[in-house]
């Protein structure tokens, strides 16, 4: 059987970002259509079997009547592909949910939050979502494959092997149980980032989001195409996603003025269909203002700037001075002689304090 494996869609998600750079979260928008049309045209043309949506689909308190009539259009176009959807944390199975009062076409299958268990000729498939935006847990302890001869796949939305308290909120995962009960693959969804190929014949996977919210989501990103027996396993990622963020380090240690440094942001050759976030690094010889720089930025592809420069200062000869800077760069530097706290977090200090105390 062949199947494509996707999660984390979030369709109607605002992309606030992206918003503060010529409405480019509406574009955005725009480009999940786009990425989805891309899937069910792969589908279509390459006869796939089943499609697994591993939750958040869509973004609960965004989605608009609109945009599920054309996920479900589009639906409509593979209709002899079998269709699971799993409700994940931002997409919940609740009272008004689009899961429960819109009328989806007959190919689509929703799946609840109990386990639940669809017999197919050739595979069985089993899965459960979220009633609420979390979940601590579920009944996977007291399951048992109902028929061991036959392809067992579950498509579920959470953590797995979360160490956190924060994970243990999202439906919490054990790899070793899932193994234990004998599925043959498992669809996840939920974490963003690909895990598809970390060990031989994996069969517990997250495709990652379908495409990236963002810069803490840097990389390819698009889904999984599989092909399965009991025997064997065949995993491929598609990518879908045209944009991709990129962080980008300029050195500003040679650079004197924020005109010099406009110049230097201008004239950087990027590509069009990335999204960048400039990290300024290196030692500064002038205040810099984040703010201000964007309005003289002519690339609209230019998303976020970081400053990550230090001052080109004598802090010995400053922490001398009998005045309010005096004092506290010489508390600095003695809790970075005395290893009290980590030396990042007592330079990054310094830098904003000096920055207040300029101004």
């Amino acid at each position: 059987m062949k199947f494509i494996h996707m999660a984390d869609m979030h369709f109607d998600v605002p992309f606030t970002v992206l918003n503060n750079r010529n409405k480019l979260g509406e574009k955005r928008r725009l480009e999940q259509r786009e990425t989805f049309k891309k899937i069910i045209e792969y589908i279509k043309e390459n006869n796939i079997e089943y499609l697994f949506i591993s939750g958040d689909l869509y973004e609960h308190e965004y989605i608009r009547q609109t945009t599920i009539e054309y996920i479900n259009s589009l639906f409509k176009e593979i209709p002899n592909t079998k269709i699971y959807i799993t409700p994940g944390n931002h997409d919940p199975y609740i009272n008004g949910s689009m899961y429960k009062t819109f009328n989806w076409n007959q190919n689509v299958h929703i799946f609840g939050p109990k386990i639940e268990l669809i017999e197919n000729l050739d595979c069985d498939i089993y899965g459960f979502g979220f009633d609420d935006f979390y979940r601590k847990d579920n009944e996977l302890n007291n399951l048992k494959i109902k028929n061991k001869n036959k392809i067992n796949i579950l498509i579920t939305h959470g953590t797995l092997n979360g160490g956190t308290a924060q994970d243990m909120e999202y439906n919490p995962l054990s790899k070793t149980k899932l193994k234990d009960i004998g599925f043959d693959y498992v669809a996840l969804g939920h974490i963003h980032k690909l895990d598809y190929n970390n060990e031989k014949n994996q069969r517990i996977v997250y495709p990652g989001s379908t495409i990236s919210m963002g810069f803490d989501e840097l990389g390819e990103h698009g889904a999984i195409l599989g092909e399965i027996n009991k025997e064997n396993i065949i995993l491929k990622f598609i990518p879908l996603d045209n944009k991709e963020f990129i962080e980008l380090e300029i050195d500003i240690s040679d650079t004197n003025s924020n005109e010099e440094l406009i110049e230097k942001i201008n004239e950087l050759k990027l590509d069009t269909n990335k999204f960048y976030k400039i990290i300024l690094i290196g030692d500064k010889n002038f205040e810099i203002n984040t703010y201000n720089l964007f309005k003289f930025i002519n690339n609209e592809n230019i998303i976020k700037i970081k400053n990550n420069t230090k001052l080109k200062i004598n802090l010995e000869e400053i922490s001398s001075q009998n005045n309010l800077k005096g004092l506290f760069v010489k508390e600095i530097l003695k809790e970075i002689n005395e290893d009290n706290y980590p030396k990042e977090i007592l330079e990054e200090s310094l830098n904003i304090g000096l920055n207040i105390i300029n101004k």
